[in-house]
């Protein structure tokens, strides 16, 4: 299936899509059918801040008109701030919608969970693609005191650069989710094997 995405709020958020989809495609045997337009951090970023869904939802739209131009069938937004207007933008979208949070909502209650922790920050996808101690850090004391004093039983990565920190070389001693892996997979699970699309469950199925 030929994928489009909406990239380049944050380059490193793009750089991770981009690099999974051709990883899991090649794991599969496939070729991964793909098209990207590119999308402004600042102005999501204005917007998310004023919360003007109307505007970002119309650049969006223009996006979204010429990827499927180019032949796309589904499409998804590589940014989890820019999903503030998603609602919004799957009623008017020429395509189907990948939905970040329809797929981590999914996987949460696929893993049982009752209570989770939500680590992330307003300028996550303005990263230059670099994570320092520091963060690493400050984002480890924020997810022990989520565990250990709030009692939530794994910790959402809701910022695709989080993955800089929280990488799967290193143990930060508590459960982790990382959201935007969690919808790159749904995003491959949809380009290798179109025929579960009518049937979100089987699709979670699938890529787990």
């Amino acid at each position: 299936m030929h994928i489009g995405l909406i990239v380049g709020i944050g380059p490193a958020a793009t750089d991770y899509y981009y690099r999974y989809l051709i990883s899991a495609m090649a794991k599969e045997g496939l070729n991964l059918q793909l098209t990207m337009a590119h999308a402004d951090t600042p102005t999501l970023l204005r917007h998310q801040a004023e919360n003007n869904q109307g505007a970002q939802v119309a650049i969006y739209l223009h996006l979204a008109e010429r990827l499927k131009r180019c032949g796309i069938e589904r499409i998804a937004v590589t940014s989890i701030a820019g999903h503030f207007c998603i609602e919004a933008f799957k009623e008017v979208s020429p395509v189907p919608v990948i939905d970040l949070l329809e797929t981590v909502r999914a996987e949460v209650q696929f893993r049982a969970f009752k209570k989770v922790g939500l680590l992330g920050t307003r300028v996550v996808m303005a990263s230059s693609g670099i994570a320092t101690e520091q963060h690493r850090e400050v984002f480890l004391r924020a997810g022990k005191s989520l565990v250990n004093e709030y009692g939530c039983e794994s910790i959402l990565l809701a910022g695709t650069d989080l993955a800089l920190v929280f990488n799967k070389k290193f143990d930060p001693g508590f459960p982790i989710l990382d959201c935007a892996e969690v919808h790159a997979a749904a995003i491959a699970q949809c380009a290798s094997f179109p025929e579960t699309l009518s049937d979100p469950e089987q699709v979670h199925r699938a890529g787990n």
